[in-house]
C-alpha cells in the first residue's frame, strides 16, 4: 500500500494524524440522516410553495433529488454543507446528491462553481477547497475534497497507481433491470465516444485494432457481484478497475441488466419472446427506460413516472490508503439516497 505524506505547509497536515480521526470506533461518522441533502432539497421546494410532503410510497417517489436549476448558490451551499460525511484537516467527504454535476458551462450551478462559498461554510478561510474524488452528474455518492494542494496531489497519485495495479479503490451500489448470469465477475469490453447526431455515446467496439486504441478506444474492466435479487432486479456492487465515461453503465447493459434509470444505454437492450439481445449501439438512439408492467407494479410507479427514474448507481465505498505502508486501506461510506433505499424496499432487496 502506497503511503502518502503531506508536508506541515500550506495549511496542511500530517495525513497519519488526518485520518487518525476516521480510524477510531467502528466505522466512518455518518451524515445525520441517509438523505439529508434530500431533505434539505425538499425543504427547498417547500419554500417555492410546495405543501405536499412525500411518503415512501406516495406519488412523489424520487425524494431526495437535487435541482440545481431550482437552487440559488447559497441555497446549493446549504444542501452540500448537510451532505458532508466527515471533515478531518484538509479533507472533506461529502455524500453528493443524484443530478449535480462537478463540471460544467461557465455560468452553470456546480460543484465546483460552489466550492469557495463551501469552503468558507466550512470555516476553511482561504484555503479553498478542490476535488480529489468524485462521482458524475448522474451518480449519486461519495466526494472527497481537499483544501491542501499537496494532500490532493498525492491521492489522486495513490489513485492513479492503484488503478494502474488493478486495486480497486472504489465500490458503487446498483439496481440492474434484469439479473446478471452470473453471482460475480469481470466484465470487459473496449469502449469509445462517438458523437451521434448531436449526442455523445459510449459504444463497444469489437476486437480493437492498435489504430483503435490511438484514435481513443479503452480497454475497460469491471468487477460485479451480486449481493441480493428480487422481482427480476439484482442489487449489485461494482468495483471500476478503469476509468472511462460511463463504464459502469455500459458494462451493464453488455450483460443484458441495465441499470435500473439508465436512459441511454438500456435502449440497447431488446427483449423478444422472452429472451434478451443487444442491439447495435451505432444504430441505437437514446430513450426513455421502458420497464415491464410487473416491474412497475412493484415500484408502485406510472409510466410517466419511471420516465423520470433517477440513475441507481451510488458510489457507497471509497478507500483511502492507511498511515503507515503496512497500515490496511480506510473505509469511507455515504448512505445510500432516499429513491434508491424505497427502491429496494419495493424489490424485497436486502443491503446489509
Amino acid at each position: 500500500m502506497l503511503t502518502v505524506l503531506a508536508p506541515e505547509m500550506g495549511g496542511c497536515r500530517v495525513l497519519g494524524q488526518v485520518w487518525g480521526g476516521w480510524r477510531r470506533g467502528p466505522g466512518v461518522r455518518a451524515a445525520p440522516t441517509a438523505s439529508s441533502f434530500g431533505t434539505e432539497a425538499r425543504h427547498q421546494q417547500q419554500r417555492r410553495g410546495s405543501s405536499k410532503r412525500s411518503g415512501p410510497l406516495d406519488d412523489q417517489p424520487f425524494s431526495g433529488l437535487l435541482r440545481p436549476e431550482n437552487l440559488s448558490r447559497e441555497e446549493l451551499v446549504d444542501v452540500l454543507r448537510a451532505a458532508v460525511v466527515d471533515q478531518k484537516g484538509p479533507l472533506v467527504t461529502l455524500n453528493k446528491p443524484q443530478g449535480l454535476p462537478v463540471t460544467g458551462k461557465p455560468g452553470e450551478l456546480t460543484l465546483l462553481s460552489v466550492l469557495p462559498e463551501l469552503s468558507q461554510s466550512l470555516g476553511l478561510g482561504e484555503r479553498e477547497l478542490q476535488v480529489v474524488r468524485a462521482s458524475g452528474k448522474e451518480t449519486s455518492g461519495l466526494v472527497l475534497l481537499s483544501s491542501c494542494p499537496q494532500t490532493a496531489s498525492r491521492l489522486q497519485k495513490f489513485f492513479t497507481h492503484s488503478q494502474r495495479a488493478r486495486r480497486p479503490t472504489v465500490t458503487y451500489c446498483a439496481v440492474t433491470d434484469g439479473i446478471p448470469a452470473t453471482s460475480e465477475g469481470t466484465i470487459q469490453a473496449a469502449l469509445k465516444l462517438e458523437h451521434i447526431d448531436g449526442v455523445n455515446l459510449v459504444v463497444p467496439v469489437k476486437s480493437p485494432s492498435r489504430k483503435d486504441i490511438l484514435e481513443g478506444v479503452k480497454r475497460t474492466l469491471s468487477y460485479f457481484r451480486v449481493v441480493a435479487t428480487g422481482s427480476g432486479c439484482a442489487l449489485v456492487q461494482l468495483q471500476p478497475l478503469t476509468a472511462f465515461p460511463s463504464q459502469l453503465q455500459a458494462h451493464m447493459a453488455l450483460q443484458l441488466c441495465p441499470l435500473l434509470g439508465d436512459h441511454t444505454h438500456s435502449a440497447r437492450v431488446a427483449t423478444v419472446l422472452g429472451q434478451r439481445f443487444l442491439l447495435p449501439a451505432e444504430s441505437t438512439r437514446p430513450q426513455r427506460q421502458v420497464l415491464d408492467e410487473a416491474l412497475l407494479s412493484r415500484l408502485h410507479l406510472t409510466p410517466s413516472q419511471a420516465a423520470q427514474l433517477p440513475l441507481h448507481l451510488h458510489l457507497h465505498c471509497l478507500y483511502l490508503p492507511g498511515a503507515r505502508p503496512r497500515d490496511p486501506p480506510i473505509k469511507l461510506l455515504a448512505p445510500l439516497p432516499s429513491y434508491f433505499s424505497r427502491t429496494l424496499h419495493c424489490l424485497g432487496l436486502h443491503y446489509q
